[in-house]
């Protein structure tokens, strides 16, 4: 994450130098942008550290890089409250350290199945354009 972050300010600080920047750039430069939200905290009110974890790990997998930065924290706190309620066995998991190739596979699933849900009840999804819009079940 160190590396990842580095990496944004660099580019961040170059991106000021120049307008025409590569596909690669733009994503660095947005995810870092994500990640530098992430980390926010309110002045005496840590957070979990399992809640800590998840949220890096939903970043790190690119769970937030299609949010606006104004949605990260909401984000960041929904989730929290989504993991400690369906998913508290989960948690402790992950407060305990173990992040075995089967726990990141479930979480993955879980932050998925999460996104979903706030991208649902936010309204945030994209409507389809007519032509992309098909029927279940009919095809051409």
């Amino acid at each position: 994450m160190r590396l990842d972050l580095a990496s944004y300010r660099e580019k961040q600080a170059f991106s000021q130098f120049g307008s025409d920047l590569d596909e690669a750039t733009q994503y660095q430069l947005n995810h870092g942008a994500h990640m530098m939200e992430l980390l926010k905290q309110k002045r005496y009110a840590a957070i979990d550290v399992a809640d800590q974890v998840i949220a890096i790990f939903a970043a790190k997998e690119n769970f937030m890089d299609d949010l606006d930065l104004a949605q990260v924290l909401p984000f960041r706190e929904e989730l929290s409250a989504f993991m400690a309620h369906e998913h508290p066995q989960l948690r402790d998991v992950v407060r305990l350290g173990k992040m075995s190739d089967e726990t990141q596979r479930e979480l993955k699933r879980c932050v998925g199945e999460f996104k979903e849900q706030y991208v649902r009840s936010h309204g945030l999804l994209e409507e389809e354009s007519p032509e992309e819009k098909t029927v279940p079940g009919f095809t051409d």
